[in-house]
């Protein structure tokens, strides 16, 4: 599914509801089920300075990740985009599905402040491009639109 398509969806999804939570389990079950080629993504949300498991398909993750720890923690501590070919050559990568190879994760933000980060594995290297990056930046600012914290 082209991000046109996953966005005008998204937006169906969203349209009418606010809450956080039940916007970010059905984001991420729709871009599990859209994107070819994902075995994992999900929601971390910042609780201090960590991120804790939100809303996620695919295997069991990872609960807690240090700001700054792994790519996740590395996207929420730069709140910028961190896009990776190859999982295996990211030093201080954190294993939570060794069948990962390749990531890309987007940090989550609202009026300008980290509300945490979706993330997106493959278990092929090099699945994501800058057009996944700059795809999921959008619809990931649709969600944050429609969500109220």
């Amino acid at each position: 599914m082209p991000y046109l398509d996953l966005q005008r969806a998204l937006g169906g999804l969203l349209a009418g509801e606010s809450d956080l939570i039940a916007n970010c389990a059905n984001f991420s079950a729709l871009v599990y089920t859209s994107l070819p080629e994902l075995n994992w993504a999900g929601c971390y949300f910042l609780r201090g300075e960590e991120l804790v498991l939100g809303p996620f398909q695919g295997m069991p993750a990872c609960v807690r990740i240090a700001m700054g720890r792994g790519v996740c923690g590395t996207a929420a501590a730069r709140r910028a985009s961190v896009l990776v070919p190859d999982v295996h050559a990211f030093t201080d990568h954190i294993v939570c599905d060794p069948v990962s190879r390749s990531e890309l994760v987007v940090p989550m933000l609202k009026d300008g402040a980290l509300v945490g980060i979706f993330d997106m594995d493959s278990p092929l290297p090099d699945r994501f491009s800058a057009a996944d990056q700059s795809g999921m930046e959008a619809a990931v600012a649709l969600l944050m639109g429609a969500c109220h914290l």
